[in-house]
């Protein structure tokens, strides 16, 4: 089956004009950075020690209060104890029922959440009084009980366990845990098996431990007088019981001994993704800080940098590559991360590290230094148009114990960066010989030319780990009976989803779906029949986005009211999208090989060059499609689960079908399927 997803990239650039011959090869001489007036925000401390800032602003009648718990880093023995704690608050309260609370903010037109350590709250200023006192009834007062513990626990199950299949969040993860430690608090994670052992009073012992006023803040912005959230925060927030929670020692955190590559084999991926990184000691308050944003940004923080103009716009790896470097106050990382294709795994890996070594050798031009302050400046100009930039700036200059002037030379601190700076903290913060190259791929396509791999001379190491961050073996592939063939892998499926005579029985099919994206809901309605024709649509909110009709021979695609022709790679390709049972006309298929597909065995055939489809080999039914699809110079994999077989007119059918294009993701379920009616020959039409 064959999505066609229209996707609108805005960019906004910045440019500068200058009417005068420039020497471009000295870096000019910064000019004077603006005189930035932040002004200060109203403070008071209550007697309980909870620290209470004030933005007023009287533009709009609305108000917000944050409630941030800036606690020391904790581990927990089971980890995903702060998730339940999180999405168990507000579920109800010592004074009200959950019901009776959300009632009360829905009529006021009110927005409150919490977190484990956190609460949030805004509102029209008329209302603000009362959602002040829900938010710290909901965050102070807790009731949890069993009832909601128990179908909180279900839902967190249930989303672990469908992230075992996705490839990012695994390396994201399992990046965090090898490079903090597993019993770090930045490098901890929740699992199915640590979150069942979580129990009500785990719940309750984290939430009676941390949720104290001592390293706590109430930013209050908006239309409200510092007079009136005075008397408030007192009535509201005055009988929080004083206290502090218990703090244990972080562990050390250190980087590999050597530059290695941790490769977690994830048999299900299309596409591989990369993590470089090593850990740092960077702080907002050192003074190496403003050189490092701007080395950052060079680096692989933004569209233009050096990594993904070579990733993505050179070598067309990716749909982009990026460098983060943390500054937090207890640990942090540096990464360079992308998604790759698994041919091109290897020679990814090769060319970031060319690029962080590039900053680290070479002086960056003075131009390129000079449009990335330009960027800063322009963003942090545009921040300040909001009040909750001033509460903001402030919170961090108390929890970053900065400066109190540090905001104010910002723009002048980020002005004074020279390319010589660049390649200092370069050199000291991105660590090439001690760095960890996380790949997430699928180790049967990608650890051969991994093994390979080779920088400076030296061939870098490869160790295996599973989803956990545990070390493993290498992974070893199953041999294949040789009395397995692509016929026979065929015969079992066909037989699997009815047998010859039920499916020779069938001219056509008509499927409807319906998916969600973004809060969005998609209309799926497709036509085939087994002479090879398709018609095909895409609609939101009754809006047609995209419709193909392909005849057998020739056809066409409308999208945003234009119908373009099919030109002879896309009539290829719809010949085989086209087909009901690709299975009975694939002479030159093969079996490559068997894999394992969302935990299950499955026989790997090559369809052709472009398509493979996966069959269990415990059940025979197809349960995944690949399709390799090349356009404006980029080549991706497209990968297609099904799932959920039932039974229509004798047809076995999936009723549950998902598929990645890129970083976009579906998952269309199945409302209906029509077998040898609701097609007629006007659908295939093409003039």
């Amino acid at each position: 089956m064959k999505f066609n997803i229209l996707t609108l990239f805005i960019a906004c650039f910045m440019t500068t004009a200058s009417f005068a011959q420039v020497d471009r090869s000295k870096q000019p001489e910064p000019g004077p950075a603006p005189k930035i007036n932040l002004g200060q925000p109203d403070e008071f401390v209550l007697d309980n020690g909870l620290k209470v800032l004030v933005v007023e602003n009287h533009k709009l009648p609305r108000v917000s209060a944050s409630l941030i718990i800036d606690n020391v880093p904790h581990a927990e023995a089971k980890p995903a104890t702060a998730g339940l704690v999180s999405a168990l608050m507000g579920t109800g309260s010592e004074n009200m029922s959950k019901d009776e609370f959300n009632e009360e903010v829905d009529f006021l037109g009110a927005n409150i959440n919490f977190g484990a350590e956190s609460a949030y709250a805004s509102s029209l200023s008329k209302f603000f009084p009362r959602v002040m006192e829900l938010m710290a009834e909901g965050a102070l007062r807790p009731k949890f009980t069993e009832e909601e513990f128990e179908s909180e626990k279900t839902k967190q199950i249930e989303g672990l366990k469908s992230n075992e299949k996705n490839v990012g969040a695994i390396a994201s993860r399992v990046s965090s845990a090898l490079a903090y430690g597993k019993s770090h608090p930045y490098g901890e994670f929740a699992t199915v098996e640590n979150t069942e052992k979580v129990n009500l009073q785990d719940v309750e012992k984290f939430y009676n431990n941390y949720f104290k006023p001592a390293n706590a803040y109430l930013v209050v912005i908006g239309d409200v007088k510092t007079s009136e959230v005075k008397k408030l925060a007192e009535k509201n927030f005055g009988s929080w019981a004083k206290g502090a929670p218990t703090t244990k020692e972080l562990p050390e955190v250190t980087n590999a001994s050597g530059t290695q590559i941790n490769l977690i084999d994830m048999p299900n991926a299309v596409q591989s993704e990369l993590r470089l990184q090593n850990t740092i000691d960077l702080k907002m308050s050192d003074d190496d800080y403003f050189p490092v944003l701007v080395a950052n940004q060079i680096l692989g923080g933004s569209f233009g940098s050096y990594l993904n103009m070579n990733l993505r716009e050179d070598k067309g790896y990716t749909y982009g590559a990026r460098t983060s470097t943390g500054a937090d106050k207890y640990a942090s990382r540096f990464i360079a991360s992308a998604s790759v294709r698994n041919e091109v795994t290897d020679s990814a890996i090769v060319e970031s590290l060319k690029e962080i070594n590039r900053i680290k050798t070479e002086l960056v031009e003075a131009e390129t230094i000079e449009n990335a302050k330009s960027k800063f400046a322009g963003d942090f100009v545009l921040r300040l148009e909001s009040p909750a930039t001033l509460a903001n700036y402030a919170l961090n200059i108390k929890t970053n114990d900065l400066s109190d002037d540090f905001y104010e030379n910002y723009l002048k601190r980020i002005n004074e960066v020279t390319a010589e700076d660049i390649k200092r903290v370069a050199n000291k913060y991105y660590q090439i010989d001690n760095m960890r190259i996380v790949v997430a791929g699928k180790a049967s396509d990608i650890a051969e030319n991994l093994e390979k791999v080779k920088f400076n001379g030296k061939t870098i190491p490869v160790k295996y780990y599973n989803k956990l961050g545990d070390e493993i073996e290498k992974p070893v592939a199953k041999e294949i009976d040789p009395s397995v063939t692509a016929e026979t892998v065929f015969s079992k499926y066909i037989e699997a989803i009815g047998g010859k005579d039920a499916v020779n029985n069938v001219e056509s099919m008509v499927m409807l779906a319906q998916a969600e994206i973004q809060g969005m809901k998609l209309d799926l309605e497709m036509k085939r029949t087994t002479d090879g024709k398709m018609n095909q649509s895409i609609s939101m909110g009754g809006n047609l986005m995209n419709k193909q009709v392909f005849n057998g021979e020739t056809g066409y695609v409308m999208a945003q009211g234009q119908k373009m022709p099919y030109n002879e790679e896309q009539i290829a390709m719809a010949k085989t999208d086209a087909q009901l049972f690709p299975e009975l006309n694939a002479a030159d298929a093969k079996v490559a090989g068997i894999e394992k597909v969302n935990g299950e065995d499955a026989y790997v055939v090559e369809m052709d060059e472009n398509n493979k489809s996966f069959y269990s080999v415990e059940s025979g039914l197809k349960i995944q499609s690949i399709k390799t699809v090349s356009q404006a110079g980029q080549t991706m994999t497209i990968p297609t689960g099904y799932s959920d077989y039932r039974e229509v007119e004798g047809i076995k059918v999936p009723y549950l079908i998902s598929q990645s294009m890129g970083p976009q993701s579906f998952e269309f379920k199945v409302s209906e399927i029509l077998i040898n009616e609701g097609v007629s020959e006007e659908d295939f039409a093409t003039e």
